[in-house]
């Protein structure tokens, strides 16, 4: 049976995957220039960065089955990466406070025989209107570092969120349904 190489270095994503019996044989992250293309759209850079993940570690691992994700959090169309300082996380959840926004979350695997299949799944969240003591806690937690849109919403970011549609693995890193569904599509064998 080929091996499955998980694209990733997201502890939360091999988490996710252990919670529906999927046991990744390797964790080979695929090291891409993740710089939004001038003009590019939320939806279409997770799936771009989903395939590219997936085309880099299956040129490493050719006789295996790849899965690669990638996740963005969208208000609007402006795309709210991982903060490079407290500073701009304060800025993205400013941004977050009362409103509504989207996680896209891109999904993509190949099989050994050069098949391939891909995904993008849509998540809608809801934050409440944040204090300015509750932005200022959340930072001091840490919790945001290395989080697209600056919340980890496993995490102590859940309070903020007064409502959710779609998949919430999705938010967390991964959708296991859609992830699921790709890996039984192209033979891999899912418990």
């Amino acid at each position: 049976m080929a091996s499955l190489v998980l694209a990733s270095a997201s502890p939360r994503r091999l988490e996710l995957l252990r919670r529906i019996g999927i046991e990744p044989d390797r964790i080979a992250p695929a090291d891409i220039d993740e710089t939004p293309g001038s003009g590019e759209l939320p939806r279409g850079l997770a799936a771009r960065l989903a395939g590219e993940k997936c085309a880099a570690a299956a040129e490493r691992f050719p006789d295996s089955y790849v899965l690669a994700a990638d996740t963005v959090v969208a208000c609007g169309r402006r795309v709210l990466g991982k903060p490079r300082d407290a500073g701009e996380a304060r800025r993205f959840l400013a941004s977050l406070s009362g409103r509504r926004h989207r996680v896209w979350g891109g999904i993509a695997v190949r099989a050994p025989d050069g098949r391939a299949a891909a995904r993008t799944v849509m998540t809608h969240v809801a934050f409440k209107r944040l204090e300015a003591r509750e932005i200022e806690s959340y930072l001091a937690s840490g919790e945001w570092q290395g989080k697209a849109g600056a919340y980890a919403i496993q995490g102590r970011a859940g309070a903020f969120v007064k409502a959710i549609a779609g998949s919430y693995p999705n938010v967390v890193g991964l959708s296991l349904y859609e992830t699921r569904s790709l890996l039984a599509g192209l033979g891999y064998p899912v418990p």
